[in-house]
């Protein structure tokens, strides 16, 4: 299975979706930091990122065309309460997956697993067409 980058400042939610998703069996790596999610990117480790809020004072939104320049087959999972309908758009042109309310009871955490399950379906089918 693939690695699973889970980038979020709020250290509670992003160690219980890191250990929903290990539970799972998930590869999964946390950060909190901005440079933290270039560097992974830079390194192609992950295939797919649960990213949400804001790091370092950049928002996440702004994160999402520089993620995508540095790896373009990265797939981004934006989980965010905070974006309006226009600026879900915005990013879904500029290359998100998907975008999920953070969870906050277990239905919510079986809807992520799905969107997880489906973007790394995308990532091996793509890997198997090159």
């Amino acid at each position: 299975m693939g690695v699973l980058l889970i980038a979020d400042r709020d250290k509670d939610g992003r160690k219980q979706l890191a250990d929903f998703f290990d539970n799972a069996g998930y590869q999964v790596v946390e950060t909190d930091s901005a440079a933290q999610v270039l560097l992974d990117t830079f390194k192609k480790e992950a295939q797919v990122i649960l990213l949400s809020g804001e790091f370092d004072e950049i928002p996440a939104a702004d994160l999402i065309p520089i993620i995508k320049k540095c790896n373009r087959n990265l797939t981004i999972i934006l989980v965010s309460n905070e974006e309006s309908l226009p600026q879900i758009r915005k990013l879904r042109s500029e290359g998100i997956f998907y975008h999920a309310l953070k969870p906050v009871n277990a239905a919510d955490k079986e809807e992520l697993k799905l969107a997880v399950q489906c973007a790394f379906a995308n990532v091996g089918s793509a890997s198997r067409q090159h």
